[in-house]
């Protein structure tokens, strides 16, 4: 499975998402960081919406998942995503 996070570079959120989905066990899956700064389309879509997660599907698709509390712990986080992505 793959995981997309559309970041920049000084947010806090991301990195925090970024360090809780780098802790996760028992999902297997491929992390893609996207830097929105480098994509004028990238950075248009998610300026104010960051930090955004999608998911890739069978189909070869992205899409979107909720954005998680940033409160989650890994454990939570990891059952959040267990609800969108099948593994």
């Amino acid at each position: 499975m793959q995981l997309i996070l559309y970041s920049k570079p000084g947010c806090h959120i991301c990195e925090e998402l970024q360090e809780k989905l780098a802790q996760i066990k028992t999902l297997n899956f491929e992390l893609e960081i996207r830097d929105i700064t480098t994509d004028e389309n990238w950075f248009t879509m998610f300026e104010y919406e960051i930090p955004v997660l999608y998911f890739v599907n069978h189909e070869g698709k992205e899409q979107a998942i909720p954005r998680p509390s940033p409160r989650l712990s890994v454990e939570g986080l990891e059952k959040f995503l267990g609800k969108y992505v099948k593994t």
